[in-house]
């Protein structure tokens, strides 16, 4: 769960998230997002280039049955466990500058597995960093992530992808450490 002051996407006095259906059980929601976000991702994702505009489709493309805002920046600080996020007001321009720097990039194509590897993983920590959305932002990054991986001739193996681990190794990233998930990439990138 999120820690968030004065929280316009939360119905009042709960930490619920405002919904499509409208309901108020986290539990609930929180089942009806899975199956929703798991129907969503296996039909046919929408196509772009692979930039901001395109990761903003993919989030509402997963999440356009759940939540209103699905694929809109979020305009509300948010922490986890006490560590902060891009503050909404920065998040624009941070994207800007990642994806801008992906372009710049060539989005990791032609390089060696290993180099693949390393950049993906950097790109995807500043990505969690940003934390763009109010929710979802693993999922979309896990989506756009293989988008690109396949995109470099590098594919992962999402089955492999083992979450508690996986987050875990998001987490280190958070406070610095990439580590842990360029090990956690390469056991993806290595299943091929």
């Amino acid at each position: 769960m999120y820690d968030a002051v004065a929280d316009p996407y939360c119905y009042p006095g709960t930490a619920i998230l405002k919904n499509i259906l409208g309901l108020r059980d986290q539990a609930a929601l929180e089942e009806f997002e899975t199956a929703s976000t798991t129907q969503r991702a296996d039909e046919p994702l929408p196509s772009g280039r692979l930039s901001v505009t395109h990761y903003c489709a993919l989030h509402h493309h997963l999440f356009q049955d759940v939540y209103a805002w699905a694929g809109k920046f979020r305009t509300v600080r948010i922490s986890k466990d006490g560590s902060a996020f891009c503050y909404p007001e920065y998040i624009q321009r941070e994207m800007s500058a990642l994806f801008t720097d992906l372009k710049a990039r060539y989005y990791f194509q032609d390089l060696p597995q290993h180099e693949f590897v390393r950049e993906a993983t950097h790109f995807l920590a500043t990505l969690n960093a940003i934390h763009p959305f109010r929710e979802g932002n693993g999922r979309t990054q896990t989506v756009f992530l293989a988008l690109v991986a396949d995109h470099a001739g590098h594919p992962l193996d999402i089955r492999r992808l083992e979450p508690e681990a996986f987050l875990d190794a998001m987490i280190e990233s958070f406070h610095g450490d990439e580590r842990f998930l360029l090990q956690q990439l390469q056991y993806l990138v290595a299943g091929q």
